[in-house]
């Protein structure tokens, strides 16, 4: 059974930082490209970064250059360190295999002063 569960959100202020991770299990974890996807409150998912291999990331434009995701093959993790936050980065963020659905429960970001 695949199982992503995703941690290391909270509450955080403009223009703070913060690490969320993903500890995936029941399906060879370094052979999958892995996204980081997210969902405002009132707002449908909106795609925010996907890795292929240690080299290869995407971003959308509205993270670029503040969001940097990485994996950790070795521990099936996959990370995103969010910098500069802002509050439009509020949401619940998943990760999930690269053209799937999440099916974790997600972490709460939330940037507010």
């Amino acid at each position: 059974e695949v199982q992503l569960v995703e941690s290391g959100g909270g509450l955080v202020q403009p223009g703070g930082s913060l690490r969320l991770s993903c500890a995936a299990s029941g399906f060879p974890f370094s052979e999958y490209g892995m996204s980081w996807v997210r969902q405002a409150p009132g707002k449908g998912l909106e795609w925010v970064s996907s890795i292929y291999n240690v080299a290869r990331t995407t971003y959308a434009e509205s993270v670029k250059g503040r969001l940097t995701t990485s994996r950790d093959n070795a521990k099936n993790t996959l990370y995103l360190q969010m910098n500069s936050l802002k509050p439009e980065d509020t949401a619940v963020y998943y990760c999930a295999r690269v053209g799937t659905r999440p099916g974790g429960q997600g972490t709460q970001v939330t940037v507010s002063s």
